[in-house]
């Protein structure tokens, strides 16, 4: 069984599982935005094109019990037996089938913050200019969020839709069992964007509360899934009518109405479902998921994990005593209260993340911040090694 210790020496426990991304002979601090996948999931995409090569039409049967097996793996992730999961190819799916399934008709106005990823930003945005009240409030402090959602929530308010960390800043959202309160005493739909949450930072539905909440998220990132795996959770007692609904919410029943002459939605995680799609990334995601549950790698144990290499990368770079004018890093708050990466700020951060590319430390950059994403297949002396060469650059920049 894997254990903490094992996974901070040379050479990592997991590394070995990771040969076709090379993680022991590469410095790879992307995980923020794009984690190494475990070699087993080669076998899935593999397994994936020879049950179409069989049984054609009739993959469907087996490609079905993939999906199944990948809505298990993220109910587990968010602590969850009662909820349903949806599955789509990308969040913006998601979030469009559940915007269209809100009462915008009657009730006009969403409330979110200043510090949401781009799918959800530019989504809300571009419906407020068509008509739609708009209220975003400030994402900093992170701690003082969940106030001023439910502050913000009135009788005209649909949902309320906010980020369990913040992509930006990796700040952790706290108390968001406050904003479903607030949103039930108005009859408005809470959702959580769990995607900088899920494997990385335990999100447990009961113990927060959350089994009221729409939970969305996917597999790009600390769930090492790759594309395609993205989910929507919702209530087991939603009856929710989306807009934009394909097909498949229909899949057991063709042609089925509602009884009244409506469309009518199928039972469970069909009532958010989409369309035709491929199936190759739930092979995938099927076999990643077994691995992580036969090597023990839990949400708890990850996020011991993870705290032990965000706390090894401040302290070597705190060692770097770098100037304060050209790099720094945000010591108002803990690590405990951040996710899974740290952010450096830089006045020339691109500039920093292309040196460190050149030098063999692949990172992410994005504006100003420089994102450092440790992975659980790394070791010790490799995320010294990286700082070290973060040290040599800086001297250059």
């Amino acid at each position: 069984m894997i254990t903490a210790e094992s996974l901070y020496r040379s050479a990592n426990a997991l590394a070995a599982h990771y040969r076709r991304f090379r993680v022991g002979e590469r410095l790879l601090l992307t995980g923020h935005s794009h984690q190494a996948w475990p070699d087993c999931g080669l076998n899935g995409q593999q397994q994936a094109w020879l049950d179409a090569a069989e049984y054609l039409d009739q993959k469907w049967e087996r490609a079905f019990a993939k999906a199944e097996r990948v809505r298990r793996g993220f109910k587990r992730l968010l602590d969850d037996p009662d909820g349903h999961i949806a599955l789509g190819s990308n969040t913006h799916e998601i979030l469009v089938r559940f915007l269209s399934a809100l009462p915008l008709a009657k009730r006009l106005r969403i409330v979110t913050t200043d510090g949401e990823f781009h799918s959800l930003r530019r989504q809300l945005d571009r419906m407020a200019e068509e008509g739609l009240e708009l209220v975003k409030v400030p994402s900093s402090p992170a701690s003082r969020v969940a106030e001023r959602l439910s502050a913000a929530v009135d009788e005209n308010t649909a949902a309320v839709i906010v980020s369990a960390v913040f992509y930006q800043t990796g700040h952790i959202v706290a108390n968001l069992g406050t904003v479903l309160d607030a949103c039930r005493r108005v009859g408005a739909h809470l959702l959580i964007d769990a995607y900088h949450a899920l494997n990385v930072v335990p999100f447990s539905l009961k113990q927060q509360r959350l089994d009221g909440a729409f939970v969305t998220g996917g597999g790009y990132k600390y769930c090492q899934l790759g594309e395609g795996n993205a989910f929507l959770r919702f209530p087991a007692d939603c009856r929710m009518r989306p807009s934009v609904t394909g097909w498949f919410s229909e899949f057991e029943a063709l042609g089925a109405a509602g009884g009244d002459g409506t469309v009518g939605y199928g039972k469970g995680h069909a009532r958010f479902a989409g369309s035709t799609y491929d199936p190759t990334s739930h092979y995938r995601a099927a076999e990643v998921f077994d691995f992580f549950e036969d090597q023990g790698l839990s949400p708890e144990l990850l996020r011991e994990v993870s705290q032990h290499q965000i706390g090894l990368l401040a302290d070597c770079f705190d060692r770097l005593d770098a100037n304060p004018d050209v790099i720094t890093r945000d010591r108002s708050i803990p690590l405990s209260a951040i996710g899974g990466f740290l952010v450096l700020r830089s006045p020339v951060a691109a500039e920093i993340c292309r040196l460190l590319h050149d030098r063999g430390v692949r990172t992410d950059c994005r504006d100003d911040a420089l994102r450092l994403g440790p992975a659980p297949y790394l070791s010790d002396d490799q995320l010294k090694a990286s700082m070290q060469i973060l040290g040599n650059v800086l001297d250059n920049v």
